[in-house]
């Protein structure tokens, strides 16, 4: 398929040929989500702990003797239902991550980069470049493009100026074509290819 080039600054640069089978697939809710699944459990610290009958820095005596008291019988203080009493299978620290495979996480990627194209939500522009690393300058260039919400993908190396005048604009995200993921092309609204970011994207999937 046949999409325009835009400069920065709004003007038309031409036109880019994108491969079908990279940005012409029809999108799979079941496959995004199991890849954003995926993303964010690998991510999901784990270090919810509570302590358990075994942590506990009571006496282990126990607490009367086993018959004639008319009550309960009960070993140490430590047990889940005394206060100050362990928690019974309470959370442990473990890791989330669970496995998937690398066709589907590929797979997951190209239908994100689909979908981008199915809503009219992605952008090409010829460069990512910025002469000076103002924040302000950046801004007025992104409302000729009509960005508030994007995440902007360059190529290997983008450019440091355009990189530090973006990471103060809110909602504005700046990645390399390697940190290209599913779960940041979908937080959010617009995603804007650079030709080289595609051309890497197309050298990955050949």
């Amino acid at each position: 398929m046949e999409l325009e080039v835009k400069t920065l600054d709004g003007a038309a640069a031409g036109s880019i040929a994108l491969n079908d089978e990279i940005f012409g697939l029809d999108p799979r809710a079941d496959l995004l989500q199991r890849v954003v699944r995926w993303q964010l459990a690998k991510r999901q610290a784990g270090t919810h702990f509570a302590k358990t009958r075994t942590d506990g820095n009571r006496t282990g005596k126990k607490m009367y003797r086993q018959k004639g008291t008319g009550g309960a019988r009960h070993g140490d203080k430590n047990a889940p239902q005394f206060r100050g009493g362990g928690k019974a299978f309470g959370p442990v620290v473990r890791s989330h991550a669970h496995d998937l495979p690398k066709k589907v996480r590929a797979l997951g990627l190209k239908h994100a980069l689909s979908a981008k194209v199915k809503g009219a939500n992605l952008i090409v522009i010829d460069e990512a470049i910025a002469a000076d690393p103002k924040t302000k300058a950046l801004v007025d260039r992104f409302a000729k493009l009509g960005l508030g919400n994007a995440l902007i993908i360059d190529g290997a190396v983008p450019n440091d100026n355009f990189r530090l005048a973006a990471r103060a604009i809110p909602q504005i995200d700046v990645l390399p074509v390697q940190g290209i993921n599913v779960y940041d092309i979908l937080r959010r609204d617009t995603l804007v290819l650079t030709k080289a970011a595609v051309a890497a994207l197309e050298e990955r999937f050949k």
